[in-house]
């Protein structure tokens, strides 16, 4: 059985690549299924197992199988399911056997190979797919034993290192401004502007500190609401900011806008509603949706995303030298895992030597019975016994050494007297 990680991520691959090899949600389960019937069609066993990670900057097939070439056959079947040219994907894949695969997981579980460094969404995504390949019956001994062991390595290295103790993604950033001019983010009224990913995360992460309210302003109201629900806010129209804007203490906005929403005057009028109470805003759009002549009021910290930047930098730097740290925890791991598998790839010979150790003790049991029904003194049987067992275990080292030569003699030689040194 070998284990193999195959895909892509933000690092080999352009976003509209990405894209096309991603798998929606609901295709997860049948994708899994397929997995298992393309490799076992190569090697029918029925004990391939196959689970599939699939995020906005990676997809990734995990699996086990015994089929011949796995690693060429898995980044097949992604080409195949999506009706890719095989071509045009594989330059952009990485295709990880064994050792190396075991690695890949334990370090995409850990934050170490996300676009944002030690971030924490990506355990919870593959917790998701495992969930759901466990569901398609894409689980077997293998995968449940890698991902088991990737949750605790990553629990592992975010408890003892400092991976996660600086702030590196914008959102998380943001956070962290806001609370240089706001003591506490749970006294404030916080708006969010658009409703895309980044602000998904930025809500995520002001949500935990428990602010007074979250609203989002979306240009689709529904839209808005499906985001504000999840975070026990409400949602407004984006043509509602004029008359609410003077409401919100901390502003992040993030939109697709060519022209920017929030303008000098608009913000002018919503400091006078306001009474001068600071405002804290943050504009992560490219092109900007607040007009930069609002950094210049006495009353608004507008921060933007190269500001944000600097403060990114400055947690990479300090996370960095956790990263090394966190490799040698990783390393240790995989170690350990392979192992495991070492020692499983042994169990069908342990069996094999008990089964077969087990028909000679019944034949030689059988025997001294029959020894027994014939009145014959015990302790004869016991000597034929004891003497029977010892024949016939000795039977096939014996003739393997008298076939072997050279070096394979020598070698037998050697570990003969080891396997039957008893225990005295």
């Amino acid at each position: 059985m070998q284990l193999l990680a195959v895909g892509l991520n933000h690092n080999t691959a352009p976003v509209a690549l990405r894209e096309r090899l991603a798998f929606a949600p609901d295709q997860l389960g049948q994708a899994v299924v397929a997995a298992r019937a393309w490799f076992d069609r190569l090697a029918p066993s029925g004990t391939d197992e196959a689970a599939i990670l699939s995020t906005c900057n990676r997809t990734e097939l995990y699996a086990a199988s015994p089929a011949p070439n796995p690693l060429d056959a898995g980044a097949h079947f992604l080409a195949d399911f999506h009706q890719l040219n095989y071509s045009e994907l594989r330059p952009h894949l990485y295709m990880l056997p064994q050792h190396d695969a075991v690695r890949h997981t334990f370090r995409v579980a850990s934050g170490l190979d996300s676009m944002v460094l030690g971030e924490t969404q990506i355990l919870g995504q593959i917790k998701d797919a495992i969930r759901t390949a466990d569901e398609a019956g894409g689980l077997g001994t293998y995968l449940h034993q890698l991902f088991q062991r990737s949750f605790s390595v990553a629990k592992e290295v975010r408890s003892t290192t400092e991976i996660g103790a600086h702030s590196v993604s914008m959102a998380a950033a943001a956070v962290r401004l806001s609370q240089r001019i706001f003591d506490k983010v749970a006294e404030q009224h916080v708006l969010f502007i658009g409703a895309g990913e980044m602000i998904e995360l930025c809500a995520t992460h002001f949500a935990a500190q428990n602010p007074k309210s979250i609203t989002i302003a979306n240009r689709t109201l529904e839209r808005g609401e499906v985001l504000a629900h999840r975070f026990g806010g409400k949602a407004i129209r984006l043509a509602e900011l004029p008359d609410k804007l003077h409401q919100y203490d901390i502003i992040i906005s993030c939109t697709a806008s060519s022209l920017p929403l929030i303008g000098l005057g608009l913000v002018e009028r919503a400091i006078k509603a306001r009474r001068h109470k600071p405002i804290f805003m943050v504009d992560l759009a490219v092109p900007r949706d607040i007009e930069p002549e609002v950094a210049r009021l006495n009353d608004v910290f507008l921060y933007t995303v190269d500001d944000l930047g600097k403060v990114v930098q400055t947690g990479l730097e300090n996370r960095q030298a956790a990263v090394a740290q966190a490799e040698a925890i990783i390393e240790t791991r995989v170690q350990s895992f392979m192992h495991w598998i070492d020692d499983r790839a042994v169990v069908p010979v342990i069996q094999s030597l008990h089964e077969s150790g087990e028909a000679l003790r019944q034949l030689e049991l059988e025997r001294a019975r029959k020894m027994l029904a014939k009145g014959e003194d015990i302790d004869a049987v016991l000597e034929a016994l004891s003497k029977g067992l010892t024949a016939k275990f000795m039977h096939g080292p014996q003739q393997a050494l008298h076939r072997a030569q050279g070096d394979e003699r020598a070698q037998l030689a050697t570990l003969l007297p080891q396997l039957f040194r008893g225990r005295r």
